[in-house]
C-alpha cells in the first residue's frame, strides 16, 4: 500500500518538474533587452507579444514591438493593431519579405530610441519545418536576444515535449509561456515543454484581452491541473461573500450535487454583492467564465438582472425542481417570456445557463465540505484518472500505475489523511 505522503510527494514532484531550477532572465527597467517569442503559428505568438509589452509597461517599462513575421498574411496587421491599442511603439515592413533584415533593423531602431524592452515577434508554421528553425536561428544571430520565449498552445498534449525540443535544439529556449489557459485545456503539456527546454513556465495567458495574462504560480497551477480547481480560494470566496444564515443551505446542496433555478437566483443575487463572476467560479475544476467574462462585467450584469427578471415569472414549483425536461414544453417557455416581457429565445437561453450550471454543479456531489481554510477533505476528491493522464509516465509506474493510483486515492478518504498530508494541495 502506498503510503498517504505518497500523494504529497506527487504534488511536489510535479511542482519540481515544472522548476528548472535556474530562474529566467527577468528584463530590469532602464537598462536595454531584446526579446524573441518563438512558437508554432496558431499558438497566440503575436497576441502575447503584446500582452508581454503592456504588462511590463505598466512596470514602468518602455516597451517596443518588432515583427518579423512575414511568413504569415496579416501578421503585421495584427501587431499593429494591437500595439496601437495597448499604445506601444511597433516596427515592421509591408515590402520587405527578409525577416532577418526587418528584425535587425527594428531592433536597432529602438534601441537609438532609447526603448528598455524590444521585443522580436518571429514567424510561426503550421507544424515544424527546417526553413522555421533556419530562420530563427538567423533572425537570433543578427539580434541577440538576452532572452527566447517559446509560445505554447494549451491544448496540444502528447505533442508538447517533441514540440519544445525542436525549438530548444535550434535556439537557446530560456522561458516558456501557456496560452489559452481560459478553456478546458488544463495545460499538461507544460510539465513536457519545461523538461525538453529545461526552462521555467514565466506567464499564463488566460483570455483575448489585454490584462488576461498572469504570472506563473506553481501551486495553484498544479492543483488545476490535477483537477482540484483552486479550492482554497472558492472556500474563502464562499465563506467570506455568502450571508451567514445561507451558508449551511448551500454547502449542502454543493454536496448533494442538486441544482435549481432557486439556486441559481440565490447565487445570482450574491454574484451582483460579489463582482466579477471569473474570479470566484473559476477556481472550480470545470467551470466556464463565460457568464461574466473579464473586460464585461457590466454587460454581464446586466445579463444576469435579466435572467432574474425572467425567473420572477416562475412559479414556485418551477424553481424548486432538478428535472430539467419540465423546460422542454414550448407553452411553459412561452408564459414565462409574455409574463417576463423576453422572447422566447432569451428565456431559452436562460434556461441553457441553468442547465450548464446544472452540469458542473452535480461534478460536485459527495464533496465534503471542510471549513474554512481547511483543505485536506476537499483535496480527497482528486479524481486518479485525471491524474494519471497528467503525471509523467515514471511517476505512474513508480506509484504501481493505475491500481496503485487508485489505492491512492481511497487512502485519500481516510480518517487520518488530512492529518498526515497537512493540506498540501489548497496551499499556495
Amino acid at each position: 500500500m502506498v503510503s498517504c505522503l505518497t500523494l504529497q510527494a506527487v504534488f511536489n514532484e510535479l511542482c519540481g518538474l515544472l522548476d528548472p531550477g535556474k530562474p529566467s532572465y527577468t528584463p530590469k527597467k532602464g537598462k536595454q533587452c531584446v526579446v524573441m517569442f518563438v512558437g508554432l503559428q496558431g499558438s497566440g505568438k503575436t497576441t502575447t507579444c503584446t500582452k508581454y509589452a503592456h504588462y511590463y509597461r505598466k512596470k514602468g517599462f518602455k516597451p517596443s514591438l518588432v515583427c518579423a513575421d512575414t511568413f504569415r498574411a496579416g501578421a503585421f496587421d495584427q501587431l499593429k493593431q494591437n500595439a496601437t491599442k495597448a499604445n506601444i511603439p511597433f516596427f515592421g515592413s509591408y515590402t520587405e519579405t527578409d525577416p532577418v533584415v526587418i528584425a535587425q533593423s527594428g531592433v536597432e531602431k529602438f534601441k537609438k530610441e532609447n526603448s528598455d524592452l524590444i521585443i522580436v515577434d518571429t514567424s510561426g508554421r503550421h507544424k515544424q519545418e527546417a526553413s522555421l528553425f533556419e530562420e530563427m536561428r538567423q533572425v537570433s544571430e543578427v539580434t541577440k536576444p538576452d532572452l527566447i520565449i517559446f509560445v505554447m498552445d494549451s491544448s496540444i498534449g502528447q505533442a508538447a515535449f517533441d514540440q519544445a525540443q525542436a525549438f530548444k535544439q535550434s535556439v537557446p529556449v530560456g522561458a516558456v509561456i501557456i496560452t489559452k489557459m481560459d478553456g478546458h485545456a488544463k495545460g499538461g503539456g507544460a510539465l513536457s515543454a519545461v523538461a525538453a527546454t529545461k526552462s521555467p513556465v514565466i506567464f499564463l495567458g488566460t483570455g483575448e484581452h489585454m490584462d488576461e495574462f498572469e504570472p506563473f504560480d506553481v501551486k495553484p497551477f498544479v492543483s488545476r491541473l490535477l483537477g482540484m480547481g483552486d479550492w482554497s480560494g472558492f472556500m474563502d470566496k464562499i465563506h467570506d461573500v455568502v450571508p451567514m444564515d445561507q451558508q449551511p443551505e448551500l454547502l449542502q446542496k454543493l454536496s448533494e450535487g442538486s441544482f435549481t433555478l432557486r439556486i441559481m437566483y440565490e447565487q445570482f443575487q450574491n454574484i451582483l454583492k460579489l463582482g466579477p463572476l471569473n474570479q470566484v467560479f473559476s477556481m472550480i475544476p470545470g467551470f466556464s467564465t463565460e457568464l461574466m467574462p473579464k473586460g464585461r462585467e457590466k454587460e454581464s450584469q446586466a445579463r444576469i438582472k435579466k435572467f432574474m427578471t425572467m425567473m420572477d415569472s416562475m412559479t414556485n414549483a418551477e424553481l424548486d425542481s432538478t428535472n430539467q425536461k419540465l423546460f422542454a414544453e414550448p407553452s411553459r417557455i412561452n408564459r414565462i417570456a409574455r409574463g417576463s416581457g423576453h422572447t422566447v429565445q432569451e428565456v431559452q437561453e436562460m434556461i441553457d445557463e441553468y442547465k450548464r450550471l446544472a452540469k458542473v454543479w452535480t461534478k460536485m456531489k459527495g464533496l465534503k465540505i471542510p471549513k474554512k481554510g481547511d483543505m485536506s477533505a476537499m483535496s480527497r476528491n482528486i479524481n486518479a484518472q485525471q491524474m494519471s493522464k497528467v503525471l509523467p509516465p515514471q511517476m505512474l509506474k513508480q506509484l504501481g500505475g493505475m491500481g496503485g493510483l487508485q489505492s491512492l486515492m481511497k487512502q485519500m478518504g481516510s480518517k487520518d489523511f488530512g492529518k498526515e498530508f497537512g493540506g498540501a494541495f489548497g496551499d499556495k
